[in-house]
Order: C-alpha cells, then sequence, then structure tokens
C-alpha cells in the first residue's frame, strides 16, 4: 500500500520504494538516548532493527506476499512478493533464499497493455501453458480504488503471463485480460487477488472435468457486504483464456463478525487477498477439509471517502450448500491467522513432499503460508523510511493443517469461536478441532542448530518479576517456554515474559485471564518513540482460550507453551500451535537485551526456558550493504 496525499491504495498494490541509497557516515551512538531519526543521514540506520532470518528484499519496501510456487523442473519453493512490480526468491528448505534477480529486481512490472498503472496479486498455475508455471495476476489501469469509494470500471482485469528463465521473468500475453470485468451489474468494492487452485470436490460437486482448474478473486459489494467470487476454467481450456462465473462462493453482511467475542475479526467491507485450500490433520490434503485465509478490510472511524485505518488477517473452515443453484461457502470455525495489526496480506500454496524442501526434511505434502508485517503499518505512519531504507518484512513461513484437543465437555469448549466441537465423547470429554498453525519445521531445526549461542533457565514457581541468570548478548533469538496456571478466576494475573528490556526500555509478553488475550505491551519498548515520529508502541493483543483439559488426576487447565522469536525488530510469539501475534519493536539502546520471567497479581509454574541465539542468515548470497 503507498499512500499519495489523500489517496490510500489498496493492499495489494506496490509499496513505494526508496532508490538504493548511498549510506552516510553517521556515527551512531546506541549507548546514548536517541536523536529524532529524520535528521540522520540515508540508510544510516539500515542494520539497526533489519531482521536477519526473516525474507524481505536487498532494499526497499516490500508488499504483500504473493504468487508462489513450486518449480516442477527444479523442486524449487519460489516466493513472491510485491516490490516495484513483483519480485521473488526460491528456496531449497524454506530457511535461506536466494533472489531471482540481481539486488531483487522483479520478475514482472507495470506498463503493459492491461495494466498500465499497478500489477497486483496473483497465483501460479505450475503447469500451465504449455507446461510451463503460469501466472494470473490483477492488472490495474485505474487508481485509486479503495472500498469507501465509487469503483472505477476498468480499473482492475485479471491477466497472464508465463515463466521464462526460471521464472526469473514473466512474459505477459499479447492479449487482452482473460477475466476483464467484474461481474456483470455487480456494483463492487473491489475485485483482484485472483488465487488458482484444484479440487476434486469441486470437480463433483460442479460437475466438472476431473483436474479443472478454477480461482477465487477477492472483492466485495457496495452495499452488501465482503465476497469471494468463484471462477473455473472453461472446458479445460489449456490456454487459460476462457473463465465462467460461477457465482459468489461466499459473502458476508458489511462489517458483520463470526462472533462478537472477539475470537474472530470482523468480516469488513472488502475481502482482499483470499486462498481457498483444503487440510487434514498432516497438512495439505486436496480431499480435506476446505479452508480460506483472506484480509478483511474495515475501519474504527465513521467512513470517510479513502480512509482505511483498520485490516485483519483471517481464517475460516466450513462446508457447502447449493443456492440457487450456485455453490456457497458455510463457515463453521473462523479465527484471527495473526493478531498483530501490522500482520496482513497471507498468501499461501501447497508444497508437495516431492519439492526440495520436501525430501530435504522429509516432510508429508503441506500448505506454506507466508504474512507480510508492514513496516509503517500500511503507509500511515511517517516512519523514517529514509534513513533506514527498507520498510517491512515477510513473517517466517508457516506450516497449516488442522489441529484437534481433547478438553472437558463444559460451557468454555461449547462457545462459539476459533474452534468447533469435532466429536463428543460419553466421559465428559469433547475433541475440538481448530487451525493448527506452526513455523516451519525446516527454520525452528535450523535456529537450533545454528545457534552461536543456547542457554536454559530453570522455572519453578514465581510471584514477581525477575531477569534470566543469563540473557543473550543480541537481538536475534528464538526462545522457548511453558506456563501453568492453577485458577482463571484471578482477574489481577498477568503473567509471561519481558524482552528487549534494559534500564531504558523493555517490552512484556503475557497472558491474562480477566480478557482471555495474549498481549504484547509495547508501552515502553522504544525510546524512539520519544524523539521520533512514526514509531509506533501501541499494544497488540489477541483473544485465546486455554481450556479445561482431562488429566490422570483429574482435570486442570491447559498449559501455555510459547515460541517467541526476536529477529531485529521482528517479534513473533507462537501460542500452542493455534495462536500467533506478531509486532515490530524498535528498541534503542544497545544494553535493551535481558530477558525475565514478568509476573504480577499471583503466582504460576513456569517451565524450563531455552534460548537459542544467532538465528540464521536467510540471505548468504546478498552482500550486507546492497
Amino acid at each position: 500500500m503507498k499512500i499519495t496525499g489523500p489517496i490510500v491504495l489498496p493492499a495489494a498494490a506496490v509499496l513505494a520504494t526508496n532508490p538504493l541509497l548511498p549510506r552516510q557516515s553517521n556515527v551512531t551512538d546506541y549507548n546514548s538516548a536517541p536523536p529524532n531519526l529524520t535528521t540522520l543521514g540515508n540508510a544510516s540506520l539500515f542494520e539497526t532493527w533489519r531482521p536477519r532470518a526473516h525474507f524481505l528484499p536487498a532494499y526497499g519496501s516490500i508488499g504483500d506476499p504473493c504468487m508462489h510456487y513450486t518449480d516442477p523442473s527444479t523442486g524449487l519453493f519460489h516466493v513472491g512478493y510485491l516490490h516495484e512490480g513483483a519480485s521473488g526468491a526460491t528456496t531449497s528448505d524454506l530457511v535461506t533464499y536466494t533472489d531471482l534477480n540481481p539486488n531483487s529486481e522483479p520478475f514482472i512490472r507495470a506498463g503493459g497493455i492491461n495494466d498500465h498503472v499497478a500489477v497486483f496479486d496473483g497465483s501460479v498455475i505450475e503447469k500451465g501453458i504449455n507446461g510451463t508455471p503460469t501466472l494470473l495476476y490483477t492488472s490495474v489501469n485505474y487508481l485509486p480504488i479503495q472500498w469507501t469509494i465509487r469503483y472505477t470500471k476498468g480499473s482492475e482485469t485479471q491477466s497472464l503471463a508465463v515463466a521464462t528463465d526460471g521464472g526469473r521473468n514473466f512474459t505477459k500475453l499479447e492479449h487482452g485480460p482473460v477475466i476483464p470485468s467484474p461481474p456483470f451489474a455487480y456494483n463492487v468494492t473491489g475485485f483482484r487477488d485472483p488465487y488458482v487452485f484444484q479440487n476434486p470436490n469441486f470437480d463433483q460437486m460442479l460437475e466438472s472435468s476431473n483436474g479443472t482448474w478454477y480461482t477465487i478473486i477477492s472483492g466485495g459489494i457496495h452495499g452488501e457486504g465482503p465476497s469471494l467470487f468463484l471462477y473455473r476454467q472453461y472446458e479445460q481450456d489449456p490456454y487459460f483464456e476462457n473463465w465462467e462465473f460461477l457465482g459468489q462462493w461466499w459473502s458476508e453482511e458489511a462489517n458483520s463478525t463470526w462472533t462478537e467475542a472477539g475470537w474472530a475479526g470482523r468480516w469488513g467491507f472488502n475481502f482482499e487477498v483470499g486462498n481457498l485450500f483444503a487440510l487434514d490433520s498432516n497438512g495439505y490434503n486436496a480431499e480435506g477439509e476446505v479452508f480460506v485465509t483472506l484480509g478483511a478490510e474495515w475501519s474504527y472511524k465513521p467512513i470517510v471517502p479513502q480512509v482505511s485505518d483498520n485490516r485483519e488477517m483471517l481464517w475460516a473452515a466450513g462446508s457447502h450448500k447449493f443456492v440457487d443453484g450456485n455453490l456457497q461457502f458455510v463457515p463453521s470455525m473462523a479465527g484471527r491467522l495473526d493478531a498483530g495489526r501490522s500482520a496482513y496480506a497471507a498468501a499461501g500454496k501447497h508444497l508437495p513432499a516431492s519439492s526440495q524442501a520436501g525430501q530435504s526434511s522429509g516432510a508429508p505434502d503441506r500448505f506454506i503460508s507466508y504474512l507480510w508485517l508492514t513496516g509503517d503499518f500500511y503507509g500511515t505512519l511517517d516512519f523514517p523510511t529514509t534513513q533506514q531504507n527498507w520498510s517491512g518484512s515477510l513473517l517466517l513461513p508457516r506450516e497449516l493443517s488442522v489441529g484437534y484437543i481433547n478438553v472437558v465437555d463444559n460451557a468454555l469448549a461449547w462457545e462459539k469461536g476459533s474452534w468447533r466441537v469435532d466429536s463428543q465423547n460419553d466421559n465428559g470429554i469433547l475433541t475440538l478441532a481448530t487451525l493448527r498453525q506452526q513455523i516451519a519445521r525446516e527454520p525452528l531445526a535450523a535456529f537450533q542448530q545454528n545457534a552461536t549461542n543456547s542457554t536454559t533457565q530453570s522455572g519453578g514457581s514465581i510471584s514477581s518479576s525477575r531477569t534470566f541468570d543469563r540473557s543473550p548478548r543480541s537481538k536475534h533469538y528464538m526462545m522457548t517456554a511453558s506456563i501453568s496456571f492453577t485458577t482463571r478466576t484471578n482477574d489481577d494475573l498477568k503473567a509471561g515474559f519481558s524482552i528487549l528490556s534494559g534500564p531504558n526500555e523493555n517490552t512484556n509478553i503475557y497472558y491474562q485471564f480477566s480478557n482471555e488475550s495474549l498481549i504484547i505491551d509495547r508501552s515502553n519498548s522504544s525510546a524512539v518513540s520519544a524523539t521520533t515520529s512514526g514509531i509506533n508502541t501501541d499494544n497488540e493483543s489477541g483473544k485465546f482460550r486455554l481450556f479445561d483439559v482431562p488429566t490422570a488426576n483429574g482435570t486442570s487447565i491447559e498449559t501455555l507453551n510459547l515460541t517467541i522469536v526476536v529477529d531485529g525488530g521482528v517479534v513473533e510469539v507462537h501460542a500452542n500451535d493455534r495462536f500467533a501475534v506478531s509486532t515490530w519493536v524498535w528498541s534503542w539502546y544497545e544494553d535493551s537485551t535481558d530477558v525475565g520471567f514478568f509476573v504480577e497479581g499471583g503466582e504460576v509454574e513456569f517451565g524450563e526456558v531455552k534460548i537459542w541465539e544467532g538465528l540464521v542468515d536467510a540471505w548468504p548470497g546478498r552482500n550486507s550493504t546492497s
């Protein structure tokens, strides 16, 4: 997203990037109070908060992840993202990456007959035209596009491009868009981000030929609400030039929500970046349960033209029914893919076991998803981007699957939330289903195996905050920990960890039962926020329930299991393989590296804490000064 004057582009738009600026010779003192960062030289803050193990361009801003695919000829996984068009990199292990083009140059740019203004998100048919990876993407001819204003006819169409040079370039086909407009007579709020997929159950329900390709296109309808529009490859056209509209596969009432209790965000007014796929308990399964990830646009404020100040990254799972002859999706559970307010625009793809990554790790077929963590809150913050010379990052890749948990049969389990009751047993035990999301196994293993330093902190019953016996020496590490609670009725209790802490700054990550939330308290996380505008230190939080679970001696409260990754300014918090909240922490002082127990209002039992420092250089082929 880019802001120019009053214009707010959609999240699928290309972020404004800086040129590769020369570095100036400021000497930055991280042992003294920070200056106003806008007074510093170009690129002088390039390394200050830059992550080491995450995915981001060599310079400039990153936008939506998109256009991922496994190259059938090499087995390499291609990760795409918006950057001066669309750029990409390959990976054989989901840990280290190689740029497709030098200096993160794009493999496709705007400026063709169908995309005078911009290239938005798309997705790739691995064996498309003539067996070559073929991209279906949104070609843009007019801006602004925003759900709060009237839609300009012809602004968004869907076009094709074919991979050449191993994906280093995608050549646009020399004809008009293959989907030239939104469905006739629909007053849409948006019409973008096509996501292609195959599904044998869709073939059966829709009486399609086996192996038919489908695409959903994200958007909405003015006065009605957000929608996903479904299209089908017409009669298995081998050139993918003809697509048949099959209706609104999913729509929701404007600004409604799955549940007002807060377990899932609002559906908003416009859907973006919808992905449709099927999962089982092992990972990707074309005949498994249907899941969707999608971005929802809405606003905290009364609707103001060209202003959309909130976006959420959501997921849903469900079943199908036919309404007036059209196949429609009916959610059975929904939640947030990431509770961080800057985490958005997730894009994923089936990663087969036969891929290089799958063969190396022995993993089954998986669905791997990346999220964008925007660095300037969708362009609404006046962040010192020139001094940093980059903005935003993709979060670590996540494996998605269906997760199950056995819980006590009580009211907590039956509430409508980011889970559903899968089965009910006679012994007072329920099995709940939800979306399991875990950091991909390869980076998790690499962070441990390649640690430059590892430490273990013993736990125990703790009732007051204190610093660990030994803290990391840097701001690049992963830690795992567990917390056990004996009561859920103490509204004053907060328990978790402090990170990136020192005499002048601290960040607290904790759980509290008063609102069943995991919180990242950033109120004192950055000394820079006192000197420089655009450094957001609002707290991040998300609803997360710890259920009552059966034990050998009766029942107990589910243990909170945390994996926390700190990588420069990026902080990811993952809980119990079904919840995540990610954000930026702009700590300034060199000595803000302490880690400790954080407890207020009671006593809890901490398990052993393990820290692996160093992480991995995700870009070993890059010049660090590029």
